[in-house]
């Protein structure tokens, strides 16, 4: 019995405490249509990593590019319960002058500017981890591993290998 409980101590304690940046992309997915098997799993694997920043296990970022990406939203109802997610945010990114120089710097990547920016902050957040369900932007940051100061992955193929 204590061996057993030995090792589920040592498997719980082992979990890395993540800093985790979700676009605006995973905000929005638990609120899309579910009825496509891609967007169902997305959303399980964006729940799971929310639940474990409510918990105080890892730690979600906010940043002024989220929410200026998300005040854009036509939809008032998605808008708050996508406002809901992040208010469990322990950081917040605010807007600096290196935020918008690295913006620049990503956009001659070829990374659109919301993205730009979201990466940006995530790499002054010291994130461990910026997840995203766009391919396009995953493939870029992908191509450009040697430029980008931090990973980015889907949230379904990062979960599978965090836990």
């Amino acid at each position: 019995m204590f061996v057993l409980m030995l090792s589920i101590f040592n498997a719980t304690t082992m979990i890395k405490n993540y800093r985790i940046y979700l676009d605006a992309c995973c905000l929005n997915r638990p609120f899309d249509d579910q009825n496509q098997a891609r967007i169902a799993l997305e959303t399980q694997a964006i729940l799971t990593i929310l639940r474990q920043c409510q918990s105080g296990r890892w730690q979600l970022i906010n940043s002024a590019a989220l929410e200026a990406e998300l005040a854009r939203m036509p939809n008032p109802e998605k808008l708050k319960n996508v406002k809901a997610i992040l208010a469990i945010a322990k950081i917040k990114v605010v807007s600096t002058q290196w935020i918008e120089t690295r913006s620049k710097e990503l956009l001659t990547l070829g990374f659109s500017g919301y993205d730009a920016a979201h990466l940006a902050s995530a790499e002054r957040s010291c994130a461990d981890i910026f997840l995203s369900t766009d391919d396009r932007l995953v493939r870029k940051a992908q191509q450009n591993v040697p430029l980008i100061n931090i990973p980015v992955e889907n949230p379904v193929s990062w979960l599978m290998k965090a836990i």
